[in-house]
């Protein structure tokens, strides 16, 4: 576990994505911000009794929004400490299994984008325990110091948190700490200030847009879905640099043009460019099998039906 700032504690989830344990103020008391992968239940609940005491649980769990690798332990760790799951309204349709994202692009380049052909889509339905944010109220639910900020084009209902006294920002996926664009670089967990969830951003310019607005906040400390935490000047001095020089992707299904949603889901989806490795794959697989038959029906058959000759005999 990492301090991010007062009261702040980010943990590491199987080298990949990060839950923050934050204290609203009164003793004893905290929230949660996301859930890690599915499977990290028991992991969050051992690093919850050993950063404040065996049996404790928050007031709440807040996410930045619902993709898997946040949402993935939401239902399970609402249920055994029973506390609501806060998410902004319209990230609702989502959650509680009325609707799914924007399909993810894996033709925008980069490994993680070649990867997330291979993740999973479905999503745990938290219908029963999921609230709505209210969506004209800036302040924190169980966190009075703290304002939510909507900032999407990762996901429609993306929430990032800032507290305005010492200037922390946790950022979900508006952008990420690591170079998120590579799966490597991210296992490896090396600093730096990058754009976030290239596969999964439906619309670039909101992206773009939503990391401008954190830039403005100047923030002294930071920690994102994605990556080690960073403090000092370099925060504030590498999100502004994401933001005056924000790397669009040079193709890709969202990049021309958006994925529209409402407050129901999805309203309109651009159509999705030739995913080339599906085919490459079927190619490679079907080359495969047809040089096994080869092998079987002529060398290895022949050898298979071969008898061995019977020794010649001696002259006498």
């Amino acid at each position: 576990m990492d301090t991010v700032a007062a009261g702040v504690t980010q943990l590491r989830i199987q080298r990949f994505v990060n839950v923050y344990f934050v204290e609203t103020g009164t003793p004893g008391e905290w929230v949660l911000i996301d859930t890690g992968l599915p499977g990290s239940a028991k992991t969050i609940i051992a690093a919850a009794d050993k950063l404040f005491y065996p049996g404790s649980h928050p007031e709440a769990i807040l996410l930045t929004h619902g993709h898997l690798d946040h949402l993935g332990s939401a239902k399970e760790l609402a249920d055994h400490w029973k506390v609501p799951v806060i998410a902004h309204p319209l990230e609702l349709p989502y959650l509680t299994g009325k609707a799914q994202y924007p399909p993810r692009d894996p033709t925008v380049g980069g490994s993680l984008a070649f990867m997330s052909r291979f993740f999973p889509a479905q999503l745990p339905n938290l219908a029963e325990r999921v609230q709505a944010l209210n969506a004209n109220d800036p302040s924190t639910p169980h966190l009075m110091s703290w304002r939510w900020l909507h900032v999407p084009g990762h996901a429609p209902g993306q929430l990032a948190f800032f507290r305005e006294a010492d200037r922390t920002l946790i950022g979900g996926d508006a952008f990420a700490t690591v170079h998120h664009d590579s799966v490597p670089a991210i296992l490896l967990g090396r600093p730096k200030i990058s754009r976030a969830g290239t596969p999964f951003n439906y619309d670039w310019e909101a992206s773009h847009r939503s990391v401008q607005l954190l830039a403005d906040l100047e923030p002294k400390a930071i920690g994102c879905g994605h990556g080690p935490v960073i403090a000092g000047p370099e925060a504030a001095a590498g999100l502004r640099a994401l933001a005056d020089n924000y790397p669009v992707p040079a193709h890709g299904r969202y990049v021309p043009e958006a994925a529209r949603t409402d407050a129901s889901g999805v309203e309109h989806l651009p159509p999705a460019p030739a995913d080339k490795l599906p085919v490459q794959a079927a190619a490679i697989g079907a080359g495969i099998l047809l040089a096994g038959a080869a092998w079987f029906f002529t060398g290895g058959r022949r050898r298979g039906r071969q008898q061995p000759r019977p020794p010649r005999s001696k002259r006498p």
